[in-house]
């Protein structure tokens, strides 16, 4: 099968799979009651289906299986085996019938560990510490990526058509970048993974009609995190190589980090002090509305994308000061979003609730 028509069938299956699956499932979240009630941290005003995930992982699953021949069948399997274990998890969650630090301290990590047994892992540390000690260095860094970005997507999902718009913004630049280098594994994972994205954001965007619950957004999270492992453009030396994933996962890293800012310095733990006082929160709270915000993280996400894509083509020192000014510029904005209007929550649980914050 052709590569390229093979990228076309894994977008088209899934695309179509998740626009006819949603809403059965939203159906089937109705009957049994998986909603998700209005509250003093949401922003909707009447309870919304949960359960949105299982179309967007049966359309991935389907379009891989339909599509994805002639790649590492190992790596194959180690991705969906960690995805449906933290989409499983994630559902059970979205279900409370699981503790919620289960997703964090076990899930997580265990699916990390799926990745690193299939082959899939960082190549940071060992490009510089030789033997055993890099190989252990490397494996503990992709823990702690897949933990890190499967929870900043879990955290992300706070507004209507935000997670999944910014995952088919991610998975487009993700497939792009791969399609310019050669990378067939990473094509067809991207190709999959925004056609499953942009079929439930029909159903998704605001007025959201369902929401994915914590097992999409976690499956999503997870799908980015490997991505982002996998895919290395030729040519491009070590370090910048690794500028490409951050840059495209530019807007959830840069929400989490927010949120971990202000809330520290309001003397709250980041992940248990759950409120409205994320990016797009912010953003809605300037005039933007729910919409406006949304659409405009949609920008940046793809403003960081594009940057992603040509920074590769730059020398060394073009590349390191590109990435600087964008660490000073994401710094200056969050300074000024701390200044802008937003809610301010008092010290609450001691736990640990991704999906709420």
């Amino acid at each position: 099968m052709n590569f390229i028509h093979a990228d076309w069938i894994a977008f088209t299956v899934a695309l179509l799979a998740s626009l006819g699956l949603t809403i059965p499932v939203r159906h089937l979240a109705l009957r049994y009651g998986m909603v998700d009630r209005p509250g003093p941290r949401k922003v909707h005003l009447k309870p919304i289906p949960l359960l949105g995930g299982i179309a967007i992982y049966l359309a991935f699953a389907l379009a891989i299986l339909v599509a994805v021949h002639g790649v590492p069948q190992q790596q194959v399997a180690g991705i969906l085996s960690g995805a449906t274990l933290l989409a499983v998890v994630g559902f059970l969650d979205d279900g409370k019938l699981l503790h919620h630090q289960v997703k964090l301290f076990v899930g997580m990590p265990i699916a990390a560990l799926m990745l690193i047994a299939s082959g899939i892992h960082a190549q940071l540390f060992s490009n510089f510490v030789p033997g055993l000690t890099g190989k252990v260095l490397d494996g503990c860094f992709t823990v702690l990526w897949v933990v890190g970005i499967t929870a900043s997507f879990s955290i992300l999902d706070h507004m209507d058509g935000l997670c999944a718009g910014i995952a088919a913004v991610a998975a487009a630049f993700f497939t792009i970048s791969a399609s310019m280098n050669g990378q067939t594994l990473v094509r067809s994972l991207g190709a999959a993974a925004l056609g499953a994205s942009l079929g439930f954001l029909r159903w998704n965007f605001n007025p959201a009609k369902i929401f994915m619950g914590d097992g999409g957004a976690m499956f999503l999270g997870f799908l980015m995190a490997t991505l982002g492992l996998k895919v290395r453009p030729d040519g491009v030396p070590f370090p910048i190589t690794w500028l490409i994933p951050l840059l495209i996962l530019g807007v959830p890293i840069f929400d989490t980090t927010l949120v971990s800012i202000s809330r520290a310095r309001r003397g709250l733990l980041p992940f248990t002090s759950p409120g409205k006082d994320h990016t797009a929160h912010r953003l809605s709270n300037l005039g933007l509305g729910h919409r406006g915000a949304v659409l405009a993280l949609y920008l940046f996400a793809i403003l960081f994308g594009v940057a992603a894509l040509i920074i590769p083509y730059y020398s060394a020192a073009t590349a390191y000061a590109l990435a600087g000014l964008i660490i000073l510029g994401s710094l200056l904005v969050i300074f000024l979003l701390e200044s802008a209007p937003y809610e301010r929550q008092a010290k609450v649980p001691k736990t640990f609730l991704p999906s709420d914050s």
